[in-house]
């Protein structure tokens, strides 16, 4: 199935709000946003990718929602399907390896530039989000050591797994059974292809489901370790659940948000009791540890 590409340009005052609206919207849901300068100081291209075949109308009436009309500068709008490859691993070809705490991610390529001391993950770049090139993965990473360094976890969960990196992580720090999740059964076999690959097969349960959306995720619960890397809106809206599915005294790491979006999750878990411990921005992005 081809990915899809929804295009346009836009005056640099008001792009990233408009990137924004398209990363935040349920319908149509786009799975990557990124913008680009064009011309410098004056003009951006907003790119939005989609896993399903959009309505270019739909977009259009998000966008303007957002006051983002040809009137307000927009142009040149397209939509149109990429070629049916692997356009994750055509964009993160020449990546370097990254460190984030005790851990070191790396392609095959790279797998002379493991030092030593480190817990390597080998994660090729493919039909899946979690790279460790991206803030939001690395901070979960980094509290990921932290946590274990603290203690080890003896039940946790990686809620939108994506690549699998968190789960593998936990599970090669820890030496404990994780159960990960994602919505997207590309995703779940990508997982499943990481976990072998990097030893950690029998630790790692990967499962295809939507939220907490499975039975074998509130089986399971409470859980002393929940990591969740997926964007901000879904994770206020899963607020509540987080909150009964964590042990008292587990930690709850969430990520795959903007740091101006920092508040209104915070808001949202606070309400629910839990306790923000901390925060690591990234980039533009911030990732979030609670506790109950």
């Amino acid at each position: 199935m081809p990915i899809w590409k929804a295009s346009f340009l836009a005056p640099i005052a008001e792009a990233e709000k408009y990137a924004e609206a398209l990363s935040e919207a349920f319908a149509p849901e786009a799975s990557a946003v990124s913008t680009s300068e064009v011309e410098e100081h004056v003009t951006w291209r907003i790119d939005a990718l989609y896993e399903e075949e959009p309505e270019a109308d739909a977009i259009l009436a998000l966008l303007a929602n957002a006051g983002a009309t040809p009137e307000a500068g927009i142009s040149e709008f397209t939509l149109a399907p990429l070629p049916d490859e692997d356009w994750v691993k055509k964009s993160l070809e020449g990546l370097a390896p990254v460190q984030a705490g005790r851990f070191f991610v790396y392609g095959s390529h790279d797998a002379h530039k493991v030092p030593a001391g480190v817990i390597p993950l080998l994660i090729e770049a493919g039909q899946a989000f979690g790279t460790g090139h991206h803030g939001t993965t690395e901070g979960c990473l980094a509290y990921i050591s932290e946590i274990c360094a603290a203690r080890t976890p003896s039940n946790p969960l990686d809620l939108g797994t994506g690549t699998g990196v968190l789960a593998i992580g936990i599970a090669k720090l820890t030496h404990h059974p994780v159960l990960a999740s994602d919505i997207d059964p590309v995703a779940t076999r990508v997982a499943r292809e990481n976990a072998a690959g990097n030893g950690v097969k029998n630790l790692v349960r990967i499962v295809t489901a939507t939220g907490f959306g499975h039975p074998l995720l509130t089986a399971r619960a409470p859980y002393d370790l929940i990591v969740a890397n997926i964007l901000a809106r879904p994770l206020v809206a899963m607020a509540p659940a987080f909150a009964v599915a964590l042990a008292p005294g587990g930690d709850l790491v969430l990520s795959g948000i903007l740091r101006k979006q920092g508040a209104m999750v915070t808001a949202a878990c606070v309400a629910q009791g839990l306790k923000l411990v901390s925060r690591k921005p990234i980039d533009d992005w911030v990732t979030l540890r609670f506790t109950r």
